[in-house]
């Protein structure tokens, strides 16, 4: 079995809120960005902050905050989309820098919405293989830096952040079994399509998609319309096939906390689900869409609110670029 039995989080001082983007958009009113995204403000990294650096000070909180001493952790695992250098690994950067035993492993892993679900069963997977005891598996993200300046909807929407997260054989919630999928022909969904082996160089090219919408190779692509139609498809599935593998029934979770994408997608996910508001975390308001730390990033406040607590079951998922998604449950103790 595995546990996780410590979550902390960091957020960049900068802040973008929607005074600003409406000052920026002026034919976008502070209300539409609001009532559209649900989000009010974002943390945005600095021109010379790293996702590395995010995760480093998310690790040390984590350290400071639980007591956890950095000399029993044996594994690091980072997923970023937004490494620190194409190579090395930022995860062996960051095992220096936190000065975390030479004996420990330490690896990246390249997703981004679903990244947190798909980190804790690897993390799950080495320590049922013996390899780890304690895994610090960190998420962290600087998208602002893949955005165009005059894309108003992809800045309205993400936010720059990390979260660390131990997965330990002991802890107060235990991790449940894993529902993974991916639907690698959607690649083109949402990308970056320059500064990778396939096309290194940046060509300042732009093009619109069939929604108008301008496609820049050289900055974030994201196809609202059909990251929404993949979400409505793959999640009530996904939804019914944790349940099934973990032996449990709808009335059984207490509580549902899902990737924050954004307040529009949320809710209609929500209602094709028959889930009730009560119990389905929706709050971005304050971070926006922090891709892979949503989920941590929810959880800890979840946490700290007493929204969570002993004896609750927590149904997670994450969904998104890839594409692809993953979900599990989660027992408090």
């Amino acid at each position: 079995m595995a546990f996780i039995r410590a979550i902390s989080y960091y957020l960049p001082e900068r802040l973008l809120d929607n005074f600003e983007l409406s000052s920026i958009f002026p034919e976008w009113s502070i209300d539409k960005i609001s009532s559209k995204v649900g989000i009010t403000s974002r943390h945005l990294a600095s021109e010379d902050e790293t996702a590395g650096d995010l995760a480093v000070k998310a690790a040390e909180s984590l350290f400071s905050e639980y007591g956890i001493e950095r000399e029993s952790v044996d594994f690091v695992l980072l997923c970023t989309q937004s490494p620190d250098y194409l190579l090395p690994t930022t995860a062996c950067i960051i095992q220096d820098r936190l000065r975390i035993p030479q004996s420990a492993g330490a690896l990246d892993f390249n997703l981004g919405c679903s990244g947190f679900v798909y980190g804790l069963a690897l993390a799950k997977g080495l320590i049922a293989g013996a390899m780890a005891h304690n895994v610090l598996l960190l998420t962290a993200e600087t998208y602002s830096k893949y955005l165009h300046p005059s894309d108003k909807g992809n800045r309205s929407i993400f936010g720059d952040g990390a979260a660390a997260c131990l997965v330990s054989e002991t802890g107060f919630a235990q991790i449940g079994e894993f529902v993974l999928g991916t639907d690698g022909s959607g690649y083109d969904k949402l990308i970056v399509r320059d500064g990778g082996a396939r096309h290194r160089e940046k060509n300042g090219k732009v093009v619109q998609d069939e929604s108008g919408s301008e496609m820049r190779d050289d900055f974030l692509y994201m196809n609202g319309g059909d990251i929404f139609n993949f979400t409505l498809k793959v999640i009530p599935e996904l939804e019914k096939q944790v349940l099934q593998k973990n032996g449990l029934e709808e009335k059984d979770v207490d509580y549902f906390v899902f990737h924050q994408a954004n307040k529009l997608m949320l809710e209609t996910v929500r209602k094709v689900c028959s889930i009730a508001p009560e119990r389905f975390y929706l709050n971005m308001e304050q971070v926006g869409n922090t891709v892979s730390s949503t989920i941590p990033i929810a959880l800890k406040d979840c946490m700290d609110n007493g929204t969570v607590s002993s004896g609750m079951t927590v149904m997670i998922a994450g969904f998104g670029v890839g594409l692809s998604w993953g979900g599990t449950v989660l027992k408090w103790l």
